[in-house]
């Protein structure tokens, strides 16, 4: 979809909630990042 690249390290957002389950509670992550093209000669 967005083709070859990585996501920045230095301009992303990360985010963890916790959501209940009946089997245990568990992490929830997001991770928002700038997209940056990137190709290998």
């Amino acid at each position: 979809e967005f083709g070859d690249g990585i996501m920045s390290a230095i301009d992303f957002d990360l985010d963890l909630t916790r959501q209940p389950d009946p089997n245990g509670d568990r992490v929830k992550i997001v991770m928002t990042g700038k997209f940056l093209k990137y190709k290998k000669d």
